[in-house]
């Protein structure tokens, strides 16, 4: 449900809601496990018994189906693309949508991701050697980064070619020059530590793909 409000939201504020262009529109995304499904549903044997586990399921509460819905919701005719990566899932999916709009599979796209975690505000137990922090903090780049913590939330862009969207007077937030993905294999201290050659690898490809310097660029957010 988060998912198709920002999902709508993007196109509000891209004002280009689905009628508003002859091209198909895309929907690229992905989310966490649905806890709310477990917690809040499962455990509602009335709600089980009177509407049935699959369509419990496949109607809105299985990941699976989360860019599907947004589409049938909205009546979105173009590629609709389910992606599932872990933490880099949302900017996965802006990668695999750009793809589709210079391939021409669509005139505009969405994409991002949603996790919602259940029940909200519970803590957790620290272990050590695993990445949750010790002290409740995220330290990133910092001498006294230990560890990370996880949140929730949802966020959606609606992605053009940059000469459709000047065409058509849109503001334009941001332009992407270009993307890049790859995974370093065994190359890493641990599953969940990435490498330092991997990310390297990924960062030269994409500006490769883009054609420009890493002396052109002066500001980094990660």
């Amino acid at each position: 449900r988060k998912f198709l409000e920002v999902a709508w939201g993007a196109m509000e504020n891209a004002a280009h809601p689905p009628e508003s262009l002859s091209e198909p529109i895309g929907v690229y995304g992905g989310c966490g496990m649905g806890s709310y499904f477990y917690f809040n549903i499962c455990s509602n044997p009335g709600l089980v018994d009177d509407v049935g586990m699959f369509l419990l399921r496949h109607t809105g509460n299985d990941k699976d189906f989360l860019t599907t819905r947004v589409s049938h919701i909205f009546d979105l005719k173009g590629p609709s693309v389910n992606v599932q990566t872990a933490c880099s899932t949302s900017l996965v999916a802006v990668h695999y949508a750009c793809k589709a709009l210079r391939a021409g599979e669509c005139g505009m796209a969405l994409a991002g991701g949603v996790t919602i975690d259940m029940p909200q505000g519970r803590g957790y137990l620290y272990k050590e050697n695993e990445i949750l922090s010790p002290d409740g903090h995220c330290h990133a780049f910092d001498h006294r980064a230990q560890g990370t913590v996880f949140g929730s939330g949802a966020g959606a862009v609606a992605l053009r070619r940059l000469e459709d969207a000047q065409a058509d007077g849109d503001h334009i937030w941001a332009v992407i020059k270009a993307s890049a993905i790859n995974n370093d294999g065994a190359d890493k201290a641990g599953y969940l530590a990435p490498s330092v050659g991997g990310q390297a690898s990924a960062i030269r490809q994409a500006l490769d793909a883009a054609d420009i310097s890493a002396e052109t660029i002066d500001y980094v957010e990660c």
